[in-house]
């Protein structure tokens, strides 16, 4: 008989530790033979801006805290490496205590941040500060990516409602999440994933779908169908077949609903010309008595077209934006990298043309001007003292905690009043000429050159 096949492993976590680059473990195996297992310090940073964006907003770091306190080995996790064959039997059971013991700095959650400024900082013992590289950049890459993206959309809708729509073209479900996670904190309203509202409390949103329209022979009966089974908190989908049309048969139901104790919320609209579509169904609904009632629209929405749709006019009163902000779709990923800076004591400093580093541990320091608005940042030595608000504060101490949790909500009122210290031309949707300052000091020019001298 043939042997049967074997049972392929169950799925990790999303925080287990073999969801991890093979890399990692093959120079964890090269130094335990070497016995290097000095302190390291890592930095993680992002090298250049997108086109046309101005600034960053740094996420995702309440993950890579959870990540870093749940780190270990399973059982099962060193008895799937054992049978790969590429460990020896003493590096594998050196893995099975394993513990995150290090240090975290970082910018809190909702930070501004710019290009070359570290926005978070390991370390450790060289084995956990190098095994942690691939999660902690995929976790602070991402959040960080739709934040930046969900706070251009929230400086160009200004006080309309914004709501995330992105789970059902996230690329995954834990993208889905921590899209609706990353753009609350940016400034988005709510979301309409459950189980984001669930998660972190979230306000959680939703409407109807045009298919509870076509399930009906009659438009006016599904409206009305529907707003018996969501008394007060009805918002009805008008452009399934024609929206004017519909908007005046919202207009005919209202009274016979009103009659019931019903109220209409809101009209969405989902297709079409979005402004134009607003500006009759206000007028049919207004003239209605329908005053308070009010336009919700959806439709591949991003900055760019809340801007034009803004600018114009458009009485619309809220927005739920999904594909092109929870992929970021203009710039879908991020020249994001996590470096060396530091080896036993020495300053390391990477070289390569195009990817060259600043060596050492090192702090941003941030200056205001008379209005309270950001003049410009200094990138420094951690030891080297400037003036200004230092940006990279300290979360970790020695795989402690080393201050209190933030919250959800206290992340989303930092990002709050970051954006409104921005510098107007910041603000922009366009690239900002100059574009914000970032000043090296002259001790961590003359460490590189001191470096460079003897490598």
């Amino acid at each position: 008989m043939p042997e049967p096949r074997p049972r392929p492993p169950k799925a990790s976590p999303g925080n287990g530790v073999l969801l991890t680059d093979l890399y990692e473990l093959t120079m964890l195996q090269a130094y335990f033979d070497e016995g290097l297992d000095g302190t390291a310090a890592f930095e993680l940073f992002m090298r250049t801006l997108p086109p046309g964006r101005n600034f960053l907003l740094a996420a995702g770091l309440e993950q890579v805290l959870d990540y870093l306190a749940q780190l270990r080995f399973t059982a099962s996790e060193l008895a799937w490496l054992r049978r790969t064959k590429r460990f020896t039997p003493a590096f594998l059971e050196s893995l099975a205590g394993l513990r995150f013991t290090g240090d975290v700095d970082a910018m809190p959650e909702g930070t501004a941040f710019f290009p070359d400024e570290p926005i978070l900082r390991i370390t450790a013992p060289l084995r956990e500060a190098q095994l942690v590289e691939s999660r902690v950049m995929n976790l602070l890459h991402y959040e960080t990516l739709v934040a930046s993206k969900a706070a251009r959309c929230a400086l160009a809708a200004g006080d309309r409602l914004l709501v995330d729509f992105g789970l059902r073209r996230a690329h995954g479900a834990e993208a889905a999440l921590l899209s609706a996670r990353a753009s609350h904190l940016a400034g988005f309203t709510g979301t309409a994933t459950v189980e984001a509202g669930r998660r972190w409390g979230i306000p959680i949103f939703g409407t109807m779908a045009h298919s509870y329209v076509q399930v009906h022979a009659d438009e006016s009966q599904a409206f009305e169908r529907f707003a018996m089974a969501q008394r007060g908190n009805a918002t009805l989908l008008i452009d399934t077949y024609d929206t004017e049309r519909a908007a005046h048969r919202v207009v005919a139901l209202a009274p016979r609903l009103a009659a019931q104790g019903i109220a209409i919320r809101g009209v969405r609209l989902d297709s079409g010309d979005l402004a134009e579509h607003a500006r009759r169904v206000r007028a049919i609904l207004d003239a209605g008595g329908l005053t308070g009632v009010t336009i919700f629209a959806s439709g591949n929405l991003d900055e760019f077209r809340l801007a034009e749709l803004r600018a114009s006019g458009a009485p619309i009163d809220g927005y739920g934006v999904g594909t092109r902000m929870n992929t970021s779709a203009d710039a879908p990923y991020f020249d994001c990298a996590y470096k060396l800076q530091e080896y036993d004591g020495e300053p390391r400093r990477k070289r390569s043309e195009g990817k060259a580093t600043w060596p050492g541990r090192k702090q941003v320091w941030r200056a205001y001007d008379a209005d309270g608005r950001f003049a410009g940042d200094t990138l420094s030595l951690a030891d080297e003292p400037q003036a200004g608000e230092p940006l990279l504060v300290p979360f970790v101490r020695s795989g402690a905690a080393a201050r209190a949790r933030t919250t959800l909500a206290e992340s989303r009122d930092l990002a709050r009043r970051q954006m409104a210290r921005l510098p107007e031309p910041l603000r922009s949707l366009q690239a900002a000429t100059p574009p914000y300052p970032v000043v090296v000091t002259e001790g961590l020019r003359k460490l590189a050159a001191r470096i460079d001298a003897r490598t």
